[in-house]
């Protein structure tokens, strides 16, 4: 079976002894059993080595940047490279975010480098991607998210290709409570899975995780997890919460 993760993105929020708690209180759930089951903490900065000391020894629970810079070094006041990332410890990156690509103006082309130098850094990426209101209204969503890859990814070697995440954002269901239906995150998920299996063909594309994120509950969890194509959850809001962001770990197949 494909890996299954529930990945936690705790985006700007909290502060350090709200961190220590919500840390304590999620790494006393229920412990997953299998080996293809994971949790991921998507963590802000400042709160990396603290997550990376509390998961020691974890296979289950691995620790995530939420962003990462395209160069290795140089002068980039408040930026954070990958090398420093993976000399910490950190496993996980997650890459072109919804909301960096709005807020920050990360394109395509941005984000093929930062998953290039987060390889190079034996970091594997979660690669998000999906679509606004307007191409969803307009019916055009799957050759918008499809083209994201394209442009993203399909530079990669097979193998690099295999190393990766891919989260699928509609983003007019973040933060919004819009939550695509079963059916429309399936749909989207297959299509990707397409994509991938156009260009690398269908055995390794069946092999790659493909995470759902938009307003994932533990309400709504089960029956999104459900689907063929779907591989887990991005969670943002509900990972704040460690009892609600526990039932969409439970919820992995």
């Amino acid at each position: 079976m494909r890996p299954q993760i529930a990945a936690a993105n705790w985006k700007m929020n909290l502060t350090l002894p709200q961190a220590e708690a919500l840390l304590d209180a999620v790494l006393a759930l229920p412990a997953a059993t299998e080996p293809h089951r994971q949790v991921l903490l998507a963590v802000p900065f400042p709160y990396l080595p603290l997550a990376l000391a509390r998961t020691a020894g974890r296979s289950d629970v691995a620790v995530a940047a939420q962003n990462c810079h395209h160069k290795p070094a140089g002068a980039f006041t408040g930026e954070v490279s990958a090398p420093m990332l993976a000399s910490l410890g950190v496993t996980h990156v997650l890459v072109g975010h919804s909301e960096r690509r709005e807020y920050f103006h990360e394109d395509d082309a941005l984000l093929a480098a930062k998953v290039d130098i987060a390889l190079d850094n034996d970091l594997t990426p979660v690669f998000c991607c999906g679509e606004p209101l307007a191409i969803r209204e307009a019916g055009t969503q799957d050759d918008y998210v499809a083209r994201q890859l394209r442009n993203s990814l399909f530079h990669l070697t097979p193998a690099h290709m295999a190393r990766l995440f891919i989260a699928y954002e509609p983003i007019w269901a973040i933060g919004t409570g819009r939550t695509a239906s079963t059916q429309q995150a399936q749909d989207m998920h297959a299509t990707l899975r397409q994509a991938l299996a156009g260009h690398y063909g269908q055995a390794l594309a069946d092999d790659i995780p493909i995470l759902y994120g938009g307003s994932v509950k533990g309400a709504n969890a089960a029956e999104l997890f459900a689907m063929p194509d779907v591989d887990g959850g991005l969670v943002g809001g509900a990972s704040l919460d460690a009892a609600d962001f526990g039932r969409i770990a439970g919820a992995l197949k």
